[in-house]
């Protein structure tokens, strides 16, 4: 099938470049280019030409270990360094309108993947957005959605599901807790209150404590706490405050997120351009001082970001791997995954721009086809597979690379990972693992975009934000 991207119209009237990568044939000037956490990155995508049926797209893919996520577009109150897909506040329907619209493209998405007895979910994940900002009844038919329309059998697989201090009501994580939920994620950032607001999330101290009482009185065998360093007034002793009031929790995992200044976010309306050497400086002394006290209490290093309890639940089944498995997404803002094309549905991050986009996603009749995407080539699976197996603390098994691609990644990547080794963020004393070092991992930001692919920066880098 010949998937051909046609240019991407661009309503907005400010356009603004995407995040720059730097070419990947200078010296990394930044351990925090590009926070990495898809491959190839969505402002790759373009609108596809010819719009492709999904069941033919989802024909002849393995379909026993897939993946279910589900994407809720509002939030209570946008973060001054957020640039996700979501919208702050609903008029009174939309929210209803919205599930209504993910009702009729689950219909279609199940019906694309074909017979029943085929189809089977690994693990799912609610994602936004917030989307406990969701009604405790609305939270109910999103679970019914995704078990009763799409098949994923809740109580019997991993779910997570994020949520924040302002949204994780007992009503709603009752409904969570009750429908299967293995893992709630709740975004705190910051234990201070002067820290929050200057990352423009005002909370207070006491609503976050009550939440945090909520989440573990509603049971869920995993909780994750989310952390931001790097923000403005942000001092190592308060780091670790905020470390040691999560740490007071004992949470099953928690993820340590260097703060980041984009294009179209509050913070990044009034921050100066060009590089900033002191805050990389010190956004990487907090991440050492975090990484090394969250060490020192017994957790184990996941990813660069990610840190779990040795006595923590497992995280899913052995059989189910993000880098070959496929992802079907519902919602707008929410991504597809087949061998050959990832797909989702137009993207934005200003605010005027996603109204707009989240208006016509409810107003959609026909989900029959994928409308934004990238075609992934046999070099972009090989990349997408290294990229998301290097980052991880694990690392990649070569002879499982070797067996599923027939080369080896050095034979592939050799520049690449020659430059890695000689800045020391190659770990060689395994010859049959590729694996970063302690100082590899503090630089993930900037290992990850050196593996993108000249086409996927190209692409990147004509992207117009908006």
């Amino acid at each position: 099938m010949s998937l051909t991207p046609i240019p991407s119209p661009s309503p907005s009237p400010a356009p603004v470049p995407a995040p720059t990568l730097t070419p990947a044939s200078t010296n990394t000037p930044t351990p925090y280019e590009s926070y990495v956490y898809a491959y190839p990155h969505k402002t790759a995508y373009r609108r596809l030409a010819e719009r492709p049926a999904l069941a033919g797209l989802w024909a002849t893919e393995p379909k026993d270990a897939l993946s279910l996520y589900l994407h809720i577009p509002f939030c209570e109150v946008r973060c001054g360094f957020c640039n996700l897909f979501t919208r702050v506040g609903a008029p009174e329907g939309l929210t209803a309108a919205y599930l209504d619209a993910l009702e009729r493209q689950a219909r279609a998405v199940r019906e694309a993947l074909g017979e029943a007895e085929r189809v089977r979910y690994a693990t799912a994940a609610f994602g936004g957005g917030t989307p406990t900002f969701l009604t405790a009844a609305e939270l109910e038919r999103l679970c019914d959605i995704a078990e009763h329309r799409m098949g994923a059998r809740l109580g019997a697989i991993p779910l997570s599901v994020e949520t924040s201090p302002a949204t994780a009501t007992p009503d709603r994580l009752a409904v969570l807790a009750a429908r299967g939920t293995t893992r709630l994620s709740i975004g705190v950032q910051s234990f201070d209150e002067a820290e929050a607001r200057a990352a423009v999330r005002p909370q207070r101290r006491a609503d976050v404590e009550a939440a945090l009482g909520h989440a573990r009185a509603a049971g869920f065998p995993v909780l994750n706490i989310d952390l931001i360093y790097g923000i403005d007034g942000q001092t190592e002793a308060s780091w670790l405050r905020s470390l040691d009031a999560a740490l007071a929790w004992r949470p099953e995992e928690l993820y340590l997120y260097p703060l980041y200044v984009r294009p179209l976010t509050g913070l990044g309306r009034r921050a100066p351009e060009g590089p900033d050497p002191e805050w990389d400086a010190r956004r990487l002394r907090l991440y050492r001082a975090g990484r090394d006290h969250l060490l020192a209490h017994g957790y184990t290093q996941g990813s660069m970001r990610s840190f779990r309890r040795p006595d923590a639940p497992a995280e899913g089944p052995e059989d189910y791997a993000c880098q070959t498995d496929g992802m079907t997404g519902l919602g707008c803002g929410a991504r597809s995954y087949t061998r050959d094309l990832h797909y989702s549905f137009d993207y934005a991050v200003g605010a005027h721009e996603v109204r707009a986009l989240v208006d016509t996603y409810t107003g959609t009749a026909d989900f029959s086809r994928a409308e934004y995407g990238r075609v992934i080539d046999a070099d972009e699976r090989r990349r997408r597979h290294l990229l998301q197996s290097l980052l991880q603390a694990a690392g990649l098994d070569r002879a499982a690379y070797r067996a599923r691609f027939g080369t080896d990644p050095a034979e592939d990547y050799p520049d690449e990972l020659s430059a890695f080794a000689s800045k020391g963020w190659l770990d060689e004393g395994e010859p049959d693992m590729l694996r970063l070092t302690p100082d590899g991992l503090a630089h993930s930001d900037a290992v990850g975009p050196r593996l993108f692919s000249p086409a996927v920066r190209a692409a990147m880098a004509a992207y117009e934000g908006r």
